[in-house]
């Protein structure tokens, strides 16, 4: 019986220099699946980690591995940091509370940017992820793959998205407080990422007098700088770049600051110490926090700008409601699908016992018995039956009616292997083919 477990932490319980120090990037988050799946080869893995948030699903058996301690010591050894940093930062969810909370994510119900769709691909791709490399299978492929039909659902027939303020719009909400006019600026973006793409739509659309895209890849940089009527500029003339910039977009995958305070300062005399604003969007932080200090330089990194669009969900409550309402459906349904998929060989189990139990009883006493029409043992045949059938329908009833995904299910499940021996039955592999068991029509309760 398969258990699920979540351990994680987000931007609502952890600050982002914690979070950037357990966030993977795409080719960290493929070896730390491959790794899990060393470690642990019966469990199920998918690994979840975004800007906002860095999270382990797992699915095993009752009892079995991971343990919570175990992924704990797994993130502190994969990213070399004392787990002390990090663990009392994370959240634990359980069976029932892990599908309400990947498909609340998937929902974009948890983003700091309500509404915003760019955690749906975010999902898909960890998931994809792991499929390609073994980590998914009876419970978490059906598992993600409903969480994103539900949060393509959401997003598709709710006006969550309607309305909503984005990171771009605050930053160049930000720059207008900075900078009165735009014709004469230089926007700089360090990194082609999609977060990147989507802040220098809005920049670009200021209509500024040079738009430079800065990346290691040249063809990244010249396919993005052509999205923007831009210029692709090389990496290694970044200081030179940042000489000329008045905003700078950084959104590179580098594991340390390409900007530091030292080099600012070092520049700030060739800038003329004219007004600078920094947005820094990567995680790990691209721009070292220091810089922030200098005077006349503006620094906001992903925490400060979607703190102002969290503020927008009391104004979409109606919106919000209908989508809580979807997952909320939508996590009833997976609880009965899962549930019918655990009771389903139990009941079968059951139901073979126990009828053919009756049946060799009914045997022995058809042998003592003379001159009986075939008729007359027709009818015991079937009293018999019914008689099981009866007999197994309280429990069976139980189980259909338990919560599943897995309390009392669990439960309930242990307890009828304990008192039916079915545990034993198992084991022996036994195979029989019994009178029609209770899901017949002609079933329990009849």
């Amino acid at each position: 019986m398969q258990r699920l477990l979540l351990l994680g932490l987000n931007h609502a319980t952890a600050p982002l220099e914690v979070r950037e120090k357990v966030a993977f990037s795409a080719d960290g988050r493929d070896r730390a699946v491959e790794a899990l799946r060393a470690r642990f080869p019966e469990a199920e893995v998918t690994l979840l980690s975004t800007c906002n948030r860095v999270e382990l699903y797992a699915a095993r058996q009752t009892h079995g591995h991971p343990r919570p301690e175990e992924m704990i010591e797994f993130l502190a050894q994969f990213h070399g940091v004392d787990a002390g940093v990090f663990a009392r930062h994370l959240y634990q969810k359980h069976d029932r509370d892990v599908v309400a909370h990947l498909f609340t994510v998937a929902s974009s119900l948890d983003s700091m940017v309500l509404g915003e769709t760019q955690i749906l691909g975010q999902v898909r791709e960890a998931y994809d992820a792991a499929r390609e490399r073994g980590g998914t299978a009876a419970l978490l492929n059906p598992l993600f793959q409903r969480a994103l039909a539900v949060g393509k659902e959401v997003l598709s027939t709710t006006a969550i998205g309607e309305g909503r303020v984005s990171v771009a719009s605050v930053a160049v909400d930000y720059a207008r407080r900075i900078f009165d006019s735009f014709s004469d600026k230089v926007v700089l973006s360090i990194g082609a990422g999609k977060m990147a793409s989507l802040v220098l739509q809005s920049f670009a659309q200021l209509s500024p007098r040079r738009l430079l895209v800065c990346n290691r890849s040249a063809d990244k940089a010249a396919e993005l700088a052509g999205r923007f009527r831009g210029e692709a500029v090389p990496f290694d003339d970044l200081s030179d770049h940042l000489t000329a910039a008045d905003i700078v977009v950084s959104s590179t995958g580098a594991s340390q600051p390409i900007i530091t305070a030292r080099q600012v300062t070092a520049l700030r005399k060739a800038m003329r110490y004219r007004p600078i604003f920094l947005i820094d969007i990567a995680l790990p932080r691209d721009v070292e926090p220091a810089v922030g200090d200098l005077e006349n330089v503006y620094l906001y990194n992903i925490d400060d700008l979607q703190q102002v669009v969290a503020g927008t969900m009391d104004q979409r409550k109606d919106a919000v409601d209908a989508a809580r309402g979807i997952v909320a459906r939508h996590v009833d349904g997976f609880a009965a699908w899962q549930r019918a998929r655990e009771m389903g060989p139990m009941i079968d189990r059951l139901s073979k016992r126990y009828h053919q139990l009756a049946a060799e009883e009914l045997v022995r006493t058809l042998n003592k018995m003379q001159g009986i029409s075939d008729t007359e043992k027709s009818h015991l045949e079937e009293l018999t039956r019914r008689i099981v059938n009866k007999l197994l329908h309280d429990p069976i009833s139980m189980l259909r009616k338990s919560e599943g995904l897995h309390g009392a299910t669990t439960q309930y499940l242990h307890a009828l292997e304990r008192l039916f021996h079915l545990e034993d039955q198992q084991q022996r592999g036994q195979q029989t083919d019994g009178p029609p068991d209770p899901e017949d029509d002609r079933g329990p309760g009849e």
